[in-house]
């Protein structure tokens, strides 16, 4: 259960991490905060590529950048997008990579006035193929 403290900060700064996104192709600028379990907020927003395979979503941005420093443990993403009439959640190449990370995730959609809907991970992605299936964890 993620605090209300920690849900205002997580929806604020995947708002701000939305406006240095790299979308010159789809003008689609999206932002993601992840929170870990140690407290710290990682942010990532989407960077596209003309070649457009190689573009990166925002949750895997923020995932990478988390890893990259040290952190493997989550307890909630926030995700935006600039859509202001309904919630828009992770594509399916997201929600699987956030599943790498564990299933018990809280997962803050949340809309440009800052309006948000709180599902989680297993609710966005049902039956999932998941590390331990692979005998890992």
């Amino acid at each position: 259960m993620t605090d209300s403290a920690a849900v205002k900060e997580l929806v604020s700064k995947c708002l701000a991490a939305r406006g240095f996104a790299y979308c010159p192709y789809s003008h689609f600028p999206v932002g993601a905060a992840l929170l870990t379990t140690e407290g710290a907020v990682i942010t990532g927003c989407n960077v596209e590529n003309a070649s457009y395979g190689l573009s990166v979503c925002a949750e895997r941005t923020a995932v990478q950048r988390a890893v990259a420093e040290g952190y493997t443990e989550f307890t909630a993403i926030a995700v935006t997008c600039d859509v202001e009439d309904s919630f828009v959640g992770p594509c399916g190449a997201c929600r699987q990579v956030l599943l790498e990370f564990g299933q018990q995730w809280d997962v803050y959609l949340v809309k440009p006035d800052s309006s948000f809907r709180k599902t989680s991970l297993l609710d966005l992605l049902p039956l999932a193929f998941s590390p331990s299936h692979l005998g890992r964890k």
